[in-house]
């Protein structure tokens, strides 16, 4: 039997939660296990008790996975400080939750975010507390729109195992 692209799963079934990861809030998003549908679940301080949340979310949602942006410069450079900052996170929630995290190019996801939001009729005070999670769905949708034309899981996994 030869493998084909049409013979690929287009995708992995379960549900995931998207970190959108910030220094003062953590936008979150979450999608179905059919990866029909991708929707803003909360917002989340980046404090002290971040993981704390974290977890409680992970045994609401159950997800296979954890997706966060990658910040990636126009060039797609992924080795800036940003950057760098980010895989640490992401090391930090694979280690402290057991799950993979796959990071994903985030280029743009906050102005899409933010454009998605002003379209609503929402002035800018009142799209600040939703902005975040906002942008943690336009991560997810891309990460689910890029797995189910490729074939494969998207983007750059952290994965103890």
């Amino acid at each position: 039997m030869s493998s084909s692209a049409e013979e690929r799963p287009a995708w992995r079934p379960g549900a995931r939660l998207c970190l959108d990861w910030g220094r003062a809030r953590i936008g979150v998003a979450a999608c179905d296990r059919d990866g029909v549908l991708a929707y803003p679940v909360a917002t989340v301080p980046n404090d002290d008790e971040v993981m704390v949340a974290i977890r409680a979310l992970i045994t609401e949602y159950g997800p296979i996975e954890i997706v966060m942006g990658l910040p990636t410069d126009l060039r797609g450079d992924r080795a800036g400080v940003a950057a760098r900052a980010m895989r640490k996170n992401a090391r930090r929630v694979n280690a402290e939750t057991n799950l993979p995290v796959r990071l994903v190019d985030e280029r743009l996801t906050t102005v899409t975010a933010a454009r998605r939001l002003a379209s609503t009729g929402l002035d800018s005070r009142a799209r600040k507390p939703v902005i975040d999670q906002a942008a943690a769905v336009t991560i997810l949708e891309q990460a689910i729109d890029m797995e189910k034309r490729d074939g494969s899981a998207p983007g750059e996994v952290i994965d103890r195992a």
